[in-house]
């Protein structure tokens, strides 16, 4: 999406900030459903969960290619696309803990996942550029339906450890509620450049609605009732610096993306191709940093490689901002590109790592749900808060992409601090606490 802005733009006769807020959207549906699109994971069954999430997707490509307006390329992109990958995306993660028992092995197959993850986001701009550029952006949503029918067949083979417990009880209430709360907090972002005060009044709301969900949650679980989120997920110190390094983790790639994106092509006037092309250097950069995570993890602590994924991405930032104004060619973005590409694919993984191994099995619905939902939080704060100083005014040219970059620098260094504070060596998994009314056991023998 991000290098098709201003062919769909045009095509559709709507705004560049039209655009941004159709992929902030998707961004935003994400985080507000992963987590209860993690608990039916229980109920449905993981692999039954990944088959619809990909079949919801395809749906919501092909509508998107077809879209004759912006309104329905919100309900194809941001809606359909959205909630399929709410539903596909936790079964990726759960199905991998439960694979691998050891650090090492699941930090091999994490670090496949991620790279290859980071690889689509990276390959996905120039993938996306050329078949725009050749064809149209119309033809790159057909793409992507293709590929996800693809993987739809190969899945076949995906076996499911864990029987579905239909019986399982889903919390509609504190669905509600922590999605609700999401929604004002991501919203308030949003309308920052055009109307702080109603920034305040949807944050405050944002926090308001949130703290009523933990009360809530605290309140059933005291009742002995399965809520969406167990309390004992929020008392792992060690998950929960995990869980903000994830975070920013993926709020830089997200806003770097966006803004060099949206910069090249308004203020330089790269076209699609052009764009796609720039961003093969973060390609690069995560290929060859994620795919060594297996030897970096039998090498380093896990709270090494996460710090030294921080400083690489904010030297390549410190780069992408010096060379901004030293040279207008395309090669200038290359090199802080590439530092980025290397430092996020270096901390990806060990994130990940560090936030699963810490609960088990009992616990690995709702804490791959909450740290997906906390990924995406972060992917799309990033793409509204760096958008919308980057949007706020174009036409001054390099200033608001300074401003930008300059904004999701003191996010690396507030991740880099958070990962400072990780402890040396991770906290054993605790048990995973189950209400009475649930802790059955199915017709298989399996915990339900």
């Amino acid at each position: 999406m991000n290098v098709m802005i201003t062919d769909i733009s045009r095509d559709l006769d709507v705004s560049v900030a039209a655009v941004q807020a159709v992929i902030t959207a998707f961004l935003l549906v994400m985080a507000v459903l992963m987590i209860p699109g993690s608990k039916l994971t229980d109920r449905w069954g993981r692999k039954r969960c990944f088959i619809w999430g990909l079949a919801l997707f395809a749906v919501g490509a092909l509508l998107s290619a077809a879209a004759p307006g912006i309104g329905v390329l919100v309900f194809g992109n941001a809606i359909l696309e959205g909630v399929g990958t709410v539903l596909l995306i936790p079964p990726v993660y759960i199905l991998t803990t439960l694979a691998f028992d050891d650090m090492t092995s699941r930090a091999r197959a994490f670090g496949v996942i991620s790279g290859l993850g980071g690889i689509g986001a990276a390959a996905g701009p120039l993938i996306g550029g050329f078949i725009t550029t050749g064809l149209s952006w119309r033809a790159a949503f057909g793409f992507q339906a293709l590929v996800v029918l693809l993987i739809i067949v190969l899945s076949r083979r995906i076996t499911d450890p864990l029987p579905p417990d239909p019986s399982r009880p889903f919390d509609v209430i504190g669905s509600v509620l922590s999605a609700v709360g999401m929604l004002f907090l991501v919203c308030g972002i949003l309308v920052a450049d055009t109307d702080p005060a109603l920034t305040a009044i949807f944050m405050a709301v944002g926090a308001v609605v949130l703290a009523g969900f933990f009360a809530y949650v605290r309140s059933r679980e005291r009742a002995g009732k399965e809520a969406l989120l167990s309390l004992a997920l929020f008392r792992n110190r060690t998950s929960n610096l995990g869980l903000v390094t994830q975070n920013v983790q993926w709020l830089l790639l997200m806003g770097v993306s966006f803004v060099v994106s949206v910069f090249l092509q308004t203020v330089r006037g790269y076209n699609a191709v052009q764009t796609g092309v720039v961003f093969t250097a973060v390609t690069v950069g995560l290929l060859a940093s994620s795919l060594a995570a297996a030897r970096l993890a039998q090498r380093h602590p896990q709270r090494t490689l996460v710090m030294a994924g921080f400083v690489l991405t904010i030297a390549g930032i410190g780069l992408l901002l010096g060379l901004v104004g030293a040279s207008s060619r395309v090669v200038a973005f290359a090199p802080g590109l590439l530092l980025i590409g290397l430092g996020l694919g270096t901390m990806l993984t060990p994130s990940v790592n560090i936030v699963q191994s810490s609960f088990a099995e009992g616990l690995q619905g709702e804490i791959s749900g909450l740290s997906r939902s906390v990924s995406n939080l972060g992917s799309c704060f990033g793409a509204a808060t760096a958008g919308t100083i980057l949007v706020s005014d174009l036409g001054s040219g390099n200033t608001t992409y300074i401003w930008a970059m300059v904004a999701l620098a003191v996010f690396a260094l507030g991740g880099l601090a958070a990962a400072a504070a990780l402890p040396r060596r991770a906290e054993q998994p605790g048990p995973a606490p189950r209400p009475a009314s649930v802790a059955r056991t199915s017709g298989s023998g399996a915990p339900a």
